[in-house]
């Protein structure tokens, strides 16, 4: 049985969680394999969780978590918020989690550049 690296197994850890959470959650295969190779390795699956609840439930982050949200750079997270956001379940509000989410990485950039 081969062994799976730690990231990529949180990272699998990660897309089971979104979908567990929403379960509408369904990309294209190319944009889901752009998520999977180029956005979702950046943070830890804690900081993943933290983001998804800031933008959703009005949770709070970390300040570890700032960092890794820079890190995985504004194109994967608006890709990833756009795709939660647009699920028929939370659709009637995607344009409050966007502005939540654009809320937020403002914040994140802000506290990074700070550090």
């Amino acid at each position: 049985m081969s062994k799976f690296k730690p990231q990529t197994t949180t990272l699998f850890i990660v897309v089971v969680l979104v979908c567990a959470f929403v379960p509408a959650f369904s990309v294209e295969e190319a944009e889901a394999n752009l998520l999977w190779n180029t956005c979702l390795v950046k943070i830890t699956l804690k900081c993943a969780l933290d983001i998804i609840a800031a933008v959703l439930k009005n949770g709070t982050m970390p300040d570890p978590c700032y960092n890794d949200l820079v890190k995985e750079r504004k194109v994967c997270h608006n890709t990833l918020i756009k795709y939660i956001a647009d699920k028929p379940m939370l659709i009637a509000h995607e344009t409050e989690y966007l502005k939540k989410s654009d809320d937020l990485w403002k914040h994140c950039v802000s506290i990074s550049k700070s550090a």
